[in-house]
């Protein structure tokens, strides 16, 4: 039996970029199979969102928090979330992506990486967080509201033709996501 300390969660740096742009790719397709277009998932190529990860990641980045989950297997999960600026923000900060391969799902570690990343938002002045998910993902919105989160609004999705929507989750005090870790 595989136990959690068995995965450890790290700030990714540009040297992640491939193993991110290869978990990226492969999360979508399991994650969204059947939820957006089988030609778009299809064409998704790692080497590209690899780039993708390099040049945000050797960037600037402030208040940007990207975390890995890595075990013996390699990178099996990653997030992105940043404190938010505008006026018209929902929550202090947004987590924008949060994936975890199927292989990996079950064992605690997504609660453990969301609550990695709001520990890391909270040190920056954090007190909420917010969070968007596909409206059919009905997978994930199952874990964001067992973790807490209560459901804010929808949202019409750019591309895809606009039909599809996103539900967003928020947690008004962010601490109760640090007590995941």
């Amino acid at each position: 039996m595989e136990r959690l300390a068995q995965h450890v969660i790290l700030p990714a740096g540009p040297g992640d970029a491939r193993a991110l742009g290869e978990v990226h790719v492969r999360a979508w397709r399991e994650t969204y199979q059947g939820l957006l277009p089988e030609t778009y998932l299809a064409a998704m190529r790692p080497e590209i969102h690899a780039v993708r990860w390099r040049r945000q990641l050797s960037g600037d980045g402030t208040g940007e928090v990207v975390l890995a989950v890595e075990g013996a297997e390699g990178l099996v999960g990653y997030s992105a979330s940043s404190l938010l600026q505008s006026e018209s923000r929902l929550a202090d900060a947004e987590v924008f992506t949060l994936y975890l391969l199927k292989a990996a799902q079950g064992r605690g570690l997504g609660g453990r990486l969301l609550g990695a990343a709001a520990s890391a938002l909270a040190a920056q002045g954090a007190r909420s967080a917010v969070i968007w998910v596909l409206s059919g993902n009905r997978h994930a919105r199952g874990f964001y509201a067992h973790l807490g989160g209560r459901v804010l609004g929808e949202r019409r999705v750019r591309g895809w033709g606009g039909r599809l929507l996103e539900t967003a989750y928020r947690w008004d005090d962010i601490d109760r996501l640090v007590a995941e870790r």
